[in-house]
């Protein structure tokens, strides 16, 4: 075990198959999110009769460290571990797995973002909301959560956000990549950002939460490629250099954005190409810092980045920043380090100063969302 306090940065429930169907604003019920079955399998399914994720991979811990070839799309709720969607059960696992806190964030949810519609998207979004509330506060010191608020129109994500920050949310999140007629770079997600300035409340990009367009992932998510997956950082880059170059990090500077589950290796030359671009193509990037700040310099410090096993990210972290690296298990999914978080810990960090290892391991993210 460790000497420091592990705080997984990146823990997800696994949403009860009633949610939307008791908890939805009752205009929307008809169309909410609910589980069928195929005989075989259960699946998500949202308007009627629209599938949208899957149950496989995001419920299979464990499943990589004991037979690997059985990682499936396909899963039935009833073999979801009850800590998805427990909160008593949440933390006896974490205790099982060495982790002190979790910071939490949805499973099935992630692939909600590809809705079209954008009110029944807030409508699925304030129910969640209001259930992960309750669930965190039956441990508020071990359990923050981060809340899901849909920005297609700006007033009413800040009222959400508003609220999210009143039921005691820890941040929130929002697209990885917006619909794409509305980049990041626009001026009318100002009030936005300058709202998650003032309610200090981080905001998080999300693997998999892209809202609709061309060439972006459909609502079956089983309909990516390989390709896309192996480019899976592509769309968090595309939103942070909107974000920089546009200059929403000079304009917010106690803006917090989190890059959560890419891992960590790109970074130090996406940087590298953040900062050639804004000197030497200065007729593309037309934005200009004070100070002689560059982008990378925003990137340090207002961006952290999550991320769970990625040991060539960890020899560059001083590249990436020490103080913005944060560990998380990714639990219950299949990709997850539960239970054996501690191992992966310890190996990924061998070479790492231990005053080092208890920033990357738990200090940062303690700081960042306030665990006592």
């Amino acid at each position: 075990m460790t000497s420091y306090r592990v705080i997984s940065s990146d823990s997800h429930v696994f949403e009860p198959s009633d949610l939307w169907t008791t908890r939805i604003d009752l205009p929307f019920r008809h169309r909410a999110p609910r589980v069928i079955s195929d005989g075989v399998y259960d699946q998500w399914i949202v308007e009627g009769d629209k599938k949208v994720g899957s149950i496989g991979l995001v419920s299979q811990a464990g499943t990589r460290f004991e037979a690997p070839e059985h990682i499936t799309f396909g899963g039935r709720i009833q073999d979801v571990r009850p800590g998805g969607y427990d909160p008593q059960e949440h933390v006896k696992d974490m205790d099982l797995d060495g982790v002190f806190g979790g910071v939490l964030y949805p499973s099935n949810g992630l692939f909600f973002f590809r809705i079209p519609d954008s009110s029944l998207l807030s409508a699925i979004f304030r129910a969640y909301n209001d259930w992960l509330a309750e669930f965190c506060r039956a441990y508020p010191t071990r359990l923050k959560g981060i809340a899901m608020v849909n920005i297609d129109d700006v007033t009413d994500g800040i009222g959400e956000l508003e609220r999210a920050a009143s039921l005691g949310m820890a941040g929130a999140m929002i697209a990885v990549y917006p619909l794409p007629e509305k980049p990041y770079s626009l001026a009318h997600y100002e009030p936005f950002w300058a709202a998650a300035q003032d309610l200090d409340m981080p905001i998080s990009l999300h693997t998999a939460t892209h809202r609709p367009g061309p060439g972006l992932p459909t609502l079956d998510n089983t309909s990516q490629t390989a390709t896309q997956r192996a480019n899976i950082d592509y769309w968090v880059r595309c939103s942070l250099s909107d974000m920089i170059y546009a200059g929403v990090l000079e304009r917010y500077p106690r803006l917090k954005v989190v890059a959560v589950e890419f891992e960590l290796a790109w970074i130090p030359y996406f940087l590298r190409q953040l900062d050639y671009v804004y000197i030497e193509r200065q007729q593309q990037a037309t934005y200009r810092f004070k100070d002689q700040m560059l982008p990378s310099d925003f990137f340090h410090r207002n961006v952290y980045v999550s991320f769970q096993e990625d040991d060539l990210g960890i020899q560059l972290r001083h590249r990436i920043g020490v103080d913005q690296l944060m560990w998380g298990s990714d639990y219950p999914h299949a990709e997850s380090t539960w239970p054996k978080s501690q191992l992966i810990l310890e190996r990924i960090l061998a070479d790492v100063p231990e005053a080092e290892q208890a920033k990357i391991a738990g200090e940062n993210v303690a700081q960042l969302y306030h665990f006592i």
